[in-house]
């Protein structure tokens, strides 16, 4: 069974203070039996200097003064439960008996009339020690305030592990709320510190994340959508091609074809590496002088039939690959549209540029790049926060391109 953080959190903070409860617990209970048996030493070494004096005043040893406190001048004096387990060599030593008795012996080296001679106190210490009655008689109340000290530590255990980690489960628990496409928003993102920066970078990230989803959306919609046409014109002609010599015409259209697809891959590739930069300041009318100079080059197009009505100088908020590929595709669909003799006007009134091209009265109408194209003009448009606006019409037709312009 996985557990949650909080409650490995909780099983942490518990375990310790049981563990801290007991360690001071035994702490104590050393310190007082320490205490106890220290009082005892103190007690045989006092009387242990005063059986030094009478001997070297009166040259003999004397009773103790003490009930509880024997003394010995001979090793073999000593109780036989006191001999079984402390040596004539030992300075000291503690005994505890089956029948109660707890004993405490202490040696004294002492000299009677010019001869060495060790004696032995024996004190019997049993009536007056008072760490086992004390647990006897107040045993159960220490005990009681022990588990209501535990009991209140373990509350505050669960407080705090349930107060640290809320802010970390409602933030997992939004992220996994989180929908495809829907708006990122962590409410732990004002936070000051490191869970606040933690919700703001994962938001960071799911917006990024679903930003490069939908850029690859598109791109695979693009692809699908603008391809098509073009293939399909390749397929027929080298279908045609298998069974006869390619005419003129085909060659034509299956050049075509390619020229349609070359400038596809083009637009969609620089599309999908434009939406990754920030907008830049763009020299719009550049963009179309060198779109214009292109268009003469590329095709055999009359340049007086073009009028061109634009400021000396027009800055406006874009990205310059994706500028150049649009007013291009504009160029290149307006003489398409309008064949060699149409006349192409561009102008730029109200934050408007207009690009319009007459067409032939009588001429077929041709949707062959406009009808696949529109929408991936608009996608160019649409990633450096332009607004494009398609206007046919039996003698003209026009497109509204509608920049951002400079705050």
């Amino acid at each position: 069974m996985v557990r949650s953080i909080r409650q490995r959190l909780f099983a942490a903070l518990a375990g310790f203070t049981v563990l801290l409860c007991l360690c001071y617990t035994g702490l104590a209970l050393v310190i007082a039996y320490v205490t106890e048996d220290m009082l005892v030493q103190r007690l045989l070494e006092r009387e242990a200097a005063v059986v030094s004096q009478r001997l070297r005043q009166h040259g003999e040893l004397t009773p103790s003064g003490s009930d509880l406190i024997t003394v010995y001048g001979r090793y073999l004096d000593l109780p036989q439960a006191v001999r079984a387990h402390v040596p004539p060599s030992a300075p000291r030593g503690e005994v505890f008996t089956t029948t109660g008795q707890h004993y405490h012996v202490l040696a004294l080296d002492l000299a009677a009339a010019g001869q060495p001679q060790r004696a032995y106190l024996l004190a019997d210490v049993a009536p007056v020690l008072v760490v086992q009655r004390l647990v006897r008689e107040v045993g159960g109340v220490v005990a009681g305030v022990a588990l209501a000290l535990i009991a209140l530590a373990l509350l505050q255990a669960y407080w705090l592990a349930r107060r640290l980690v809320l802010p970390l489960q409602r933030l997992a628990q939004e992220a996994r709320q989180l929908a495809p496409g829907g708006a990122v928003h962590f409410s732990e993102r004002d936070r000051p510190d490191e869970i606040g920066f933690l919700a703001r970078r994962l938001e960071t990230t799911f917006a990024e994340l679903q930003t490069v989803l939908r850029r690859e959306q598109a791109f695979a919609r693009d692809v699908s959508h603008e391809l098509r046409t073009p293939l399909t014109l390749m397929h027929n002609s080298l279908a045609l091609a298998g069974a006869q010599p390619l005419a003129a015409d085909g060659q034509v259209q299956l050049r075509q074809g390619v020229d349609d697809m070359r400038a596809t891959i083009e637009v969609l590739f620089a599309l999908a590496r434009a939406e990754q930069l920030p907008g830049q300041v763009v020299e719009l009318r550049a963009c179309i002088e060198q779109c214009l100079l292109r268009l003469l080059d590329e095709h055999p197009w009359d340049a007086s039939l073009l009028t061109l009505d634009l400021p000396e100088r027009l800055e406006v908020v874009g990205n310059p690959p994706l500028t150049m590929l649009l007013i291009n595709n504009c160029l290149a669909n307006a003489l398409f549209h309008g064949g060699p003799a149409c006349r192409i006007n561009i102008a730029f009134a109200q934050g408007c540029l207009s690009i319009s091209n007459t067409v032939q009265a009588g001429q077929p109408r041709r949707v062959q790049g406009f009808a696949h194209g529109q929408s991936l003009l608009g996608r160019v448009a649409q990633a450096m926060r332009w607004d494009i606006r398609f206007h046919p019409g039996e003698a003209h037709y026009r497109v509204d391109i509608i920049p951002l312009q400079i705050r």
